[in-house]
């Protein structure tokens, strides 16, 4: 899966996978990290996702990464927001007060981008890659992250081979296969809902949001 790919969904608008409130498991698990108030929270592949928002609110700097200028740009303007841009190596940054969005490629991110990061918000970023990508996105996000850091990771579980992704499955075993060797893994929830109308169609009827928490 390539950029283009993202590129071409934001274009077309074919972002089924923007949820248009604030998520659910966020707000219900996000103090099991003990993430300190006013620290930096990582959201890689973030889009213009409003759980930023919520994050911001709740006390914490936002440090976001995402691929697409048109999501960036969607953000702000769609939440009444300026901020500033300026380049930053690869990326475009755009900073507002305790929020920073750097626009580029998370795989060109470097250990002293993130030496600020306290702890790390995936809910798009691992279901949003094809098995293939997923231990290169593993990799790039151990070799990028501070020793001691925390993760709520926010996974789907479906049968793959009815439906393409993405959203990908990304089954608990995997989940483990990927962490285990770095992390404490707790699974904090499993909630089974019915599957959105286009997997429904595909003979998925039930998909399991599972709710991860990763510490070191």
């Amino acid at each position: 899966m390539e950029a283009q790919f993202w590129h071409d969904r934001w274009t077309a608008n074919q972002i089924g996978f923007h949820q248009t409130e604030i998520n659910r498991h966020l707000q219900s698990y996000w103090s099991r990290l003990n993430a300190p108030k006013g620290s930096t929270i990582f959201v890689p592949l973030c889009g213009k996702s409003l759980d930023m928002l919520w994050l911001l609110e709740q006390g914490y700097r936002v440090f976001g990464v995402e691929l697409s200028t048109l999501a960036v740009e969607a953000f702000f303007t769609e939440n009444q927001l300026s901020a500033k841009q300026e380049t930053v190596g690869a990326f475009t940054r755009w900073k507002l007060d305790e929020l920073e969005i750097w626009c580029g490629d998370f795989f060109q991110l470097t250990a002293e981008d993130l030496s600020h990061v306290t702890a790390v918000y995936d809910r798009a970023s691992l279901i949003a890659l094809p098995p293939e990508m997923r231990q290169a996105y593993q990799q790039q996000l151990l070799s990028i992250l501070p020793p001691q850091i925390a993760i709520l990771l926010i996974t789907l579980n479906y049968p793959q081979h009815l439906v393409k992704g993405p959203p990908f499955s990304v089954p608990e075993k995997e989940v483990y296969s990927l962490y285990q060797a770095d992390f404490n893994i707790e699974l904090l929830d499993r909630i089974s809902e019915p599957a959105m109308p286009r997997f429904q169609e595909k003979g998925v009827d039930i998909i399991a949001e599972e709710i991860f928490s990763l510490t070191r």
